[in-house]
Parts: structure tokens; C-alpha cells; sequence
């Protein structure tokens, strides 16, 4: 096994602002993994939140390097297992080597992963598209500009109430909310009760991260469906959510990649909450990823590549919000890594979104 990896500055085609602040590129850390001529490609974004910069992937990595290349490449179970002892505090690292693993795996078995696990696509729902906070003008310049089945708005700021009334106003589309724990208890219930009057379809993350005793009485009053984001990182967080949450946003960088998204999906069937996979401003590379575990989930958020003016790879493509999977083995990207330069790291780590 041969192990590489770049590091990219991936500017937004906007300004993009939660209610954690704004950034305007989103450092990623790639990694390929060569095995017998055949490459496999993985992807993890840094954010701020979880304090995981793309510097630390590549030190980490380093570190134990000459472990990973002596590593007998199996299957990818077995792979993630040996990755999460190797490296226990970084999950991100261990996203992108999974990630990469798996894509491997696909090329050696000569399968894109959704069809070795015998899914069908045409049952993978359509994907968002994310409207991050800005002034009601930009934000409708915005949907004006993107015309998509469905949008989620960012919230979670004072005035937030007049953006979304005024988005509604000027588009039927279904519209979600993600509020990134910017809100208060009595503040919540009150916005998603008027939210619930603008048909909006569900509420993301409404309260602060470890707010249980809020999310409790909210679960309880709550008109609309509330999916957990911030507050389900893990797989062990996934049955700490039912009861306080409707659903679960599982993302593949917080849980470390693939193999436990798998399992996290399972469980979340068990525990009767629905299951939506979101992004973390990925390539094509992370998309791609998403994808093949789209079959399995309620809702998806996966428009990474949508909100990029860069992207390092190809991959899934979208048909207003439909999911379009390449013809391709593993992931199916296509990156052309030879091509591809390292980039700077910005000093300032990106925000959480």
C-alpha cells in the first residue's frame, strides 16, 4: 500500500455565513491510497467546530505512515477497525482513509458501492440546496440564481424570521431550516411554531449541542420534525437522540467515515428516527461518498460541489436536485491527481455548517 495525500483551498462561489460566522474557501485533506496499481480516493474537510485543521491530518498521518503502508488490505470493515485504533483522536483522518479504502475496495471488485450493496438509486432522495445567512436581497438573488426543488435555509441569528418569511413569499419549493444551535428553548418553540405556518419540512439542530433538558420539552411541543446535527457526532450518539430528536443528520467526517455511517444508519432504523446524510462542503471526492449511502436515508444534503467555484474531481452530478451517478467503479470520482497541486493552509480554521 502507497499513501498520499494534498491539501486544497476551495473557494465558495459566495460568501458563505452561519450563525458561527462566515467564510469564504473550505480547506480539505484528500488522500490516495495505491494498492497494486489500483487508486482509491477519500476526502475530509477541516472545520473549526470540531478543531481538527487539515495540518493535523497531515502530522497524524505522517506519524504513523509506514503502519498504513504495512497494512494487508482486506476489506474495509477490517480496515476502519485498524484505522480507529491507529489514529482514536481523529476521526476526520479516519474519514478520509475510509472513505478512500472503500473506494478501492469498489475498484477491486470492479462495483460502484451501491450496487455491491444491491441499493437502488432511483430510491435515493433529491438532494438540498443550502442558502447560507446574507442580507433578503442576496438570499433571493440566490434562489433566483439557483432554481431547485428544494432549499435549506440557514437561521440562527436576530431578524432571522423576516429572512425566511420573505423566501417563502417568493418560492413554493420545500424548504428546510438549520438554525446551528443558535437559538434558545422559549425562542425555538415560538420561531418553529410560526415555521410550521410557512410549511417548512423540519428544523435543524435548534439548541445548543448539550442543551438536553431543552431539547426534551422542545421534542415535546415541537410542531415540526427536529433532526439532530451538532448533537449526534457519533455512533455512540445516535440512541442519546431518541426521544429528544425526530431524526439524526449523519455526516461522515463527524463519524468518522463510511463503515460507522453504515452502522449509525442501522441503529437509527432500530431507534425509529429519521435519517438524513449531510455535507460538510466537500468535493466531488466526499459527495461521491454520500451518495452511495443515499438509497438508505430519508433526506439528503449533500451540495458540496454546487456551492464551490473550485472542485478537484468528477463525480455525481445533479438534475435539479435528482442525483445523477456516474458509470464508474468504487466512489466513482475521477480525480486527476498527478494534475493537482497542494495549497497553502489558511491560518484561519473554516466554521462548522
Amino acid at each position: 500500500m502507497k499513501v498520499s495525500y494534498k491539501i486544497f483551498q476551495l473557494p465558495f462561489k459566495y460568501p458563505f455565513r452561519i450563525s458561527k460566522g462566515l467564510k469564504t474557501t473550505q480547506p480539505v485533506f484528500v488522500v490516495e491510497l495505491e494498492y497494486f496499481g489500483i487508486k482509491g480516493y477519500g476526502e475530509a474537510p477541516a472545520i473549526a467546530y470540531y478543531n481538527i485543521p487539515t495540518q493535523k491530518m497531515a502530522q497524524d498521518l505522517e506519524r504513523k505512515k509506514i503502519f498504513l503502508e504495512k497494512f494487508s488490505f482486506s476489506d474495509p470493515e477490517r480496515y476502519w477497525h485498524y484505522l480507529h485504533h491507529l489514529y482514536p483522536n481523529n476521526s476526520f483522518l479516519v474519514c478520509a482513509l475510509d472513505m478512500a479504502g472503500w473506494d478501492l475496495y469498489g475498484k477491486l471488485k470492479r462495483s460502484a458501492l451501491h450496487k455491491l450493496w444491491k441499493l437502488d438509486t432511483e430510491k435515493a432522495p433529491y438532494t438540498d440546496y443550502t442558502i447560507g445567512i446574507d442580507s433578503i436581497e442576496k438570499m433571493l438573488a440566490k434562489i433566483k440564481e439557483n432554481p431547485w426543488p428544494c432549499y435549506k435555509i440557514k437561521m440562527g441569528i436576530p431578524g432571522d424570521m423576516e429572512m425566511i418569511v420573505a423566501i417563502r413569499q417568493h418560492t413554493d419549493a420545500a424548504l428546510r431550516v438549520d438554525a446551528n444551535a443558535g437559538w434558545m428553548p422559549d425562542e425555538a418553540l415560538e420561531k418553529i411554531t410560526k415555521l410550521q405556518q410557512l410549511k417548512i419540512e423540519f428544523v435543524e439542530q435548534p439548541l445548543a449541542k448539550d442543551d438536553w433538558e431543552g431539547m426534551k420539552k422542545l421534542y415535546e411541543h415541537s410542531p415540526l420534525p427536529l433532526f439532530a446535527d451538532e448533537s449526534c457526532v457519533a455512533e455512540e450518539d445516535v440512541d442519546k437522540c431518541a426521544g429528544f430528536f425526530h431524526g439524526i443528520n449523519i455526516k461522515l467526517t463527524k463519524c468518522s467515515g463510511i463503515t460507522p455511517a453504515l452502522r449509525m444508519i442501522t441503529r437509527a432504523r432500530e431507534s425509529g428516527l429519521k435519517i438524513m446524510l449531510g455535507c460538510m462542503n466537500e468535493s466531488s471526492i466526499g459527495t461521491a461518498a454520500i451518495a452511495q449511502l443515499a438509497p438508505l436515508v430519508d433526506y439528503v444534503d449533500m451540495d458540496g460541489p454546487l456551492l464551490l467555484a473550485k472542485d478537484i474531481a468528477t463525480g455525481v452530478s445533479f438534475d435539479a436536485g435528482k442525483i445523477i451517478y456516474p458509470e464508474r467503479d468504487g466512489l466513482g470520482v475521477q480525480v486527476l491527481w498527478d494534475t493537482l497541486s497542494s495549497e497553502p493552509t489558511a491560518e484561519d480554521m473554516p466554521l462548522q455548517t
